[in-house]
């Protein structure tokens, strides 16, 4: 694969990865009208996520890709971590 399919690649799986995050909301809207689901799996998701965007940034070229693919994970699962909670 040339660098250039590989740079394509890595965004089509960036739009993926933030359309799996989004897909939250429909639990997000449950959670708020009283039917709320399982606060595990958004959470653990969250730190997951957390820790590729920071993986992603630290490194000396920062893997933007890879950083902005996981960063809707940290606000979509911790949204819907706490409206399952509360």
């Amino acid at each position: 694969m040339t660098e250039k399919q590989l740079t394509q690649l890595g965004w089509i799986a960036t739009v993926t990865s933030c359309l799996m995050y989004i897909s939250y909301i429909p639990q997000i809207s449950n959670n708020l009208n009283g039917q709320p689901g399982n606060f595990l799996q958004p959470l653990v998701a969250a730190i997951n996520c957390t820790l590729w965007v920071t993986y992603g940034l630290k490194k000396e070229k920062k893997d933007w890709p890879l950083a902005m693919a996981n960063a809707p994970g940290i606000i979509f699962g911790l949204i819907t971590f706490i409206t399952a909670i509360r």
